[in-house]
């Protein structure tokens, strides 16, 4: 949970709506027709917005801690998706919210990650000669409960859940010198061995611990935003393989494609899972 921030000094605002953000701890008048997401943008408070502010995802919700009265009526989509997730009054849109007096609001999804994943990261290119073997050890891992935790959730809201879930795994693949090979649905195939040849199999099995340690930190964060949240089940297996760029040229994280019978056995390692892992 975020801690208390201390209190805003709120300057006057001579007519015009001021909005107190915490945990920010910053006050802000808004000039005539300004949304409460626009107003925190144009002066450099960063405010996670998945779908452009066009009240097409729930991630720019605001808990409105004073001045509800201050604040406009929802809109026809704003109060589509507030029935949908079941919102009390006091949690509102900051893209489709104006305030015409003094207001003080709580952003509710933002931390490090969130900023990390709106701004994007460009992906490091890499190159491999084709039809090369290589001993690798291949990590799939595969969301467990993946549409029951997306079937009630809004599509920006399911990719908003997903780039973070694949940022974090992508994060501690490549801390373990692993590359992401491909993605498969909500699964991620990653390859150890490519780069960094010592400790294959350590490096993978230290990778897949840590992935459920992650899933299990993440927990909180995803019930308290969306009510739910997931497990994984995850399969190891070492091998050779051929490695090779595919037609098209460098994608993503790893555009080398490891192929033979070490993928699909990793695969249904995982498979197996599905009774084990929670």
């Amino acid at each position: 949970m975020m801690e208390e921030s201390p209190a805003v000094s709120v300057p006057r605002s001579d007519g015009r709506g001021c909005i107190s953000f915490l945990p920010d701890a910053r006050a802000v008048e808004v000039s005539p027709g300004e949304t409460i997401l626009q107003a925190a943008l144009r002066v450099g408070i960063k405010f996670t917005h998945a779908c452009g502010g066009n009240a097409r995802c729930s991630t720019c919700r605001t808990a409105i801690l004073e001045g509800l009265e201050n604040c406009s009526q929802r809109s026809a989509a704003e109060e589509e998706i507030a029935m949908h997730l079941q919102f009390k009054p006091m949690i509102r849109l900051a893209c489709q919210t104006r305030v015409t007096g003094n207001t003080t609001v709580r952003r509710l999804v933002l931390d490090d990650e969130d900023e990390e994943l709106a701004v994007g990261s460009m992906a490091e290119e890499f190159g491999e000669a084709a039809g090369e073997e290589r001993q690798v050890a291949i990590l799939f891992v595969d969301i467990r409960g993946f549409t029951s935790f997306a079937e009630k959730l809004l599509p920006y809201d399911v990719i908003h859940a997903l780039n973070r879930y694949y940022y974090r795994m992508g994060r501690i693949i490549h801390l373990h010198g692993g590359v992401v090979d491909n993605y498969i649905g909500d699964g991620i195939l990653s390859v150890f061995g490519l780069e960094e040849t010592g400790r294959v199999v350590s490096r993978a099995l230290q990778s897949g611990l840590e992935m459920l340690q992650a899933v299990e930190d993440m927990r909180s964060y995803f019930e308290a935003i969306h009510g739910r949240s997931f497990d994984l089940g995850i399969g190891l297996h070492y091998g050779t393989v051929i490695v090779g760029s595919l037609a098209g040229g460098p994608t993503n994280d790893a555009p080398s494609s490891a192929t033979r019978s070490t993928s699909p056995v990793a695969s249904k390692r995982q498979t197996r899972t599905l009774a084990r892992v929670s």
